[in-house]
C-alpha cells in the first residue's frame, strides 16, 4: 500500500510513501496528512469470517493491508499482543446495551489513561520504538493535546531510549486528572510543556515545527497525534469489532462519536469506506461547533475557542477533516492545498450544494451546551444506570437527537472513564467517582512541567536545548522543573 499527501500535486508535495515512511514522518512535508492511495476492501464473507475472533485476532486482520511489508506477520501480531495486553479487560472494547433502547456504549476507555487514544497509542509507541531499534535511529515527538492524546501518547513511550516526547497542552484548559496524568510522568525522555493558548494554538506551534523541515530533520521528527496515520489504522478496527457484535455485515450499524480534531470519526469513515455497512455517522460537538456549523451550512468558520465541561473538543480547526475533505474535493490535492490556505488566512471555507448533500448522506452533526451536557450525564444514568463522562454525554445526546432508524443499532463511542472529569460527573448525578485504584494516588505524585508562551521560538529554542542534553551523558539527567 501506498500513501498520498492530501495535498498530493501541490508545489512540494512529496512522492507517494510506504507504511513505515508515513508513520515515522506524521504529518507531510507539503503541511498535508497522509492518505491511503486505494482503500483496502473487504467483501462480505471476509467481514464476516471476522466474526467471534478475539479483539487482538481481528485487528491483525483489519490492520494488515495498511503496514504491507513494514513488519512481518509474528512481529506485528506480537507488537499488537503486546499493547492490548496493557489492558484492563481482553475485550479492549467492551459493547454495553443500553436498555432495549437499541443505543449501545463502546467503552474505550479500559487502557492505561482511561482514555480511548490509549487503542491507538499503545499500538504506535510500540511500532515506532520497534521501528527505530532496528534501523538505530532516534525520533522526536512533538505533538499537542486538548486533554487526552498527551497523557496516552507519555504512556506509550515514556522511557525508551529511541524516542523523546514534547508534548503540548494549554495551560489551565484541561482537566486536573488529565494535567497530573502527563505531569508526573518523570522519565527523563518526557517533556510537558504548558502553553499560554488554547489547544488550537498548540496545535499551531506543533505543525510549526513540522514545516520547518530544517529543523524537522535536524530532530527527526515524528507525530503521535491523529495526524499520524497510523493513529487511524489502529482506531478502525473497534468499528469493525462493535459492527460485528450488532449484525455485521448482514445488519447496518451507525456510530454517534463525540468529535473535536475528527479523527476518531475519519477511522469510522474509512471503516465504512472499506466495506463495513454502516449507515450512517453522527459527530458530537460541544459549545465549540465548527463540525456541526459545516455539516448543517456546507461552511466552517473559526470562531473564538469556549472553554466547556468536555475540554477535549474545546477545538476550532479540526485537523483531520482536511482528509475527508480530500474527498469531497474529488482527491484534487492542488485544489485542496489553495483552499485550506485560504481557509487558515480567513477562517471561512465553503463547499458547494452537491457537495454538501453527498457528505450528509452519511453524516448528521449536533451540538451540546454545558448545562445539556450535565442533563445528559444525569440522564444517561437515571435512565440506564451507566455513568458516563462529558464528552461521552455529548455523543449520547446527539444519538437520541439524530437517530435515524431505530430498526438500525446505534453505538456511541464512550471515549473516557467519568473520573478523568470528577467535578462535572459529581455536578451532574451527586457522585463523584472514582479514580481506579492503580491511579488513587495521582494527586498527590510529583509534577514536572514546563511553561511557554505561544511563541514558535520559543519551543524551537527548548526542543534544541533539551536534546542537546540528552546527547551529553554526563547532563542527562538535568532537566528543568
Amino acid at each position: 500500500m501506498r500513501y498520498l499527501s492530501t495535498r498530493h500535486g501541490s508545489q512540494g508535495s512529496p512522492a507517494p510513501l510506504g507504511f513505515e515512511d508515513v508513520m515515522l514522518a506524521g504529518l507531510a512535508r507539503d503541511g498535508g496528512l497522509y492518505v491511503p492511495a486505494d482503500w483496502p476492501h473487504f467483501p462480505a464473507a471476509e467481514i464476516a469470517a471476522l466474526r467471534g475472533l478475539p479483539y487482538v485476532e481481528v485487528a491483525f486482520r483489519v490492520m494488515r493491508p495498511f503496514v504491507g511489508e513494514a513488519f512481518d506477520e509474528p512481529t506485528f501480531r506480537r507488537l499488537i499482543g503486546e499493547a492490548y495486553a496493557s489492558f484492563e479487560t481482553p475485550d479492549v472494547a467492551p459493547l454495553k446495551p443500553l436498555g432495549d433502547s437499541g443505543l449501545h456504549l463502546l467503552e474505550l476507555f479500559h487502557g492505561p489513561t482511561l482514555a480511548f487514544k490509549d487503542v491507538a497509542l499503545q499500538l504506535l509507541g510500540r511500532l515506532l520504538d520497534h521501528t527505530l531499534t532496528l534501523k538505530g535511529q532516534h525520533a522526536t515527538i512533538v505533538g499537542a493535546t486538548s486533554g487526552d492524546t498527551g497523557s496516552a501518547a507519555i504512556e506509550a513511550v515514556r522511557d525508551r531510549k529511541t524516542i523523546d516526547i514534547f508534548m503540548l497542552h494549554p495551560r489551565g484548559r484541561v482537566s486536573e486528572v488529565q494535567r497530573r496524568q502527563m505531569t508526573t510522568v518523570l522519565a527523563p525522555n518526557v517533556h510537558n510543556i504548558a502553553v499560554a493558548g488554547t489547544f488550537d494554538d498548540c496545535q499551531d506551534l506543533a505543525k510549526a515545527c513540522f514545516n520547518d523541515l530544517a529543523f524537522r530533520d535536524r530532530h527527526a521528527l515524528t507525530a503521535v497525534n491523529s495526524i499520524n496515520f497510523a493513529r487511524v489504522m489502529a482506531q478502525i478496527v473497534y468499528y469493525f469489532w462493535a459492527a460485528l457484535r450488532l449484525g455485521a455485515p448482514e445488519r447496518p450499524v451507525a456510530f454517534a462519536v463525540p468529535s473535536g480534531n475528527f479523527g476518531n470519526v475519519y477511522a469510522g469513515y474509512a471503516a465504512q469506506r472499506m466495506g463495513l455497512p454502516i449507515s450512517h455517522f453522527v459527530v458530537g460537538t460541544n459549545s465549540n461547533d465548527i463540525l456541526a456549523r459545516f455539516f448543517e451550512s456546507g461552511t466552517m468558520t473559526t470562531t473564538e475557542v469556549v472553554p466547556t465541561h468536555s475540554p477535549s473538543m474545546d477545538i476550532q480547526v479540526s485537523s483531520n477533516f482536511e482528509r475527508l475533505l480530500f474527498d469531497l474535493y474529488d482527491r484534487n490535492g492542488a485544489t485542496l492545498a489553495d483552499a485550506m490556505t485560504t481557509f487558515r488566512s480567513t477562517g471561512t471555507l465553503k463547499v458547494g450544494a452537491n457537495v454538501l448533500a453527498g457528505v450528509r448522506e452519511l453524516f448528521d452533526a449536533g451540538r451540546l451546551d454545558d448545562e445539556g451536557t450535565l442533563l445528559a450525564i444525569a440522564d444517561c444514568r437515571k435512565r440506564f444506570g451507566e455513568t458516563i463522562d462529558p464528552h461521552t454525554a455529548v455523543g449520547y445526546a446527539v444519538a437520541r437527537q439524530h437517530r435515524r432508524d431505530p430498526a438500525v443499532p446505534m453505538v456511541v463511542l464512550a471515549t473516557a472513564h467519568p473520573a478523568k472529569f470528577p467535578d462535572a460527573v459529581e455536578k451532574a448525578t451527586g457522585v463523584r467517582p472514582a479514580l481506579p485504584a492503580r491511579l488513587g494516588d495521582l494527586m498527590d505524585r510529583a509534577e514536572r512541567l514546563d511553561g511557554l508562551r505561544n511563541d514558535i521560538d520559543e519551543l524551537k529554542a527548548m526542543i534544541d536545548e533539551r536534546r542537546a542534553m540528552a546527547t551529553a551523558p554526563a547532563t542527562r539527567s538535568k532537566v528543568r522543573t
